[in-house]
């Protein structure tokens, strides 16, 4: 979900990694759901790409 928002808005790994402060690697990880990160870095994640609640919420149901 977070790679098809991060494409939508244009956004590099790199690009995104930096405004949310992690590393690119880090940011590839999280995109493969490889990853646990902290959530703080998941919300700035989220305010970045302007992902809607409905789409969080569908996300984590499945």
């Amino acid at each position: 979900m977070i790679k098809e928002y991060r494409v939508k808005k244009n956004y590099t790994q790199e690009q995104l990694a930096e405004m949310v402060n992690i590393s690119p690697r880090q940011l590839q990880r999280i995109e493969k759901n490889e990853d646990k990160t902290k959530i703080e870095t998941i919300r700035k994640i989220i305010k970045i790409l302007e992902i809607p609640d409905a789409e969080i919420l569908n996300y984590i149901k499945k």
